[in-house]
């Protein structure tokens, strides 16, 4: 297995925001869930997986499986007023078809939050 290391900026919950009243980061609080989707990539096939995520006070945290599994994945980051989002990714590689070599920056990947 590959560790993965990438960090993410994300455009979290755009779509929302905008329906959501004022009141800061707080708006935000609660459960989502979010899709990754990675298209293929430098001879690596692409993947989409959930990951269940949680806000609380503009800290989003989201884990797929456990630390050391492989095709484990965390996410963490700090949700801003404007929905936007800068997110650390950490994961371990499930099957090494799905591996772009062993590296630090990221193929591009999309993330999709719906609240629960």
């Amino acid at each position: 297995m590959r560790l993965e290391v990438l960090a993410i900026v994300a455009a979290i919950l755009p779509a929302i925001a905008w329906a959501d009243p004022p009141g800061g980061v707080a708006r935000f609080d609660g459960d989502w869930s979010a899709t990754v989707s990675c298209p293929d990539s430098n001879g690596a096939l692409g993947y989409s997986f959930g990951v269940p995520t949680r806000i609380k006070d503009g800290a989003l945290h989201g884990e797929r499986m456990h630390p050391g599994e492989p095709g484990w994945l965390l996410l963490d980051g700090q949700v801003q007023p404007d929905g936007q989002a800068k997110l650390y990714a950490k994961g371990l590689v499930g099957a090494a078809p799905f591996a772009v070599g062993t590296r630090v920056e990221g193929r591009h990947c999309d993330l999709e939050f719906v609240r629960h």
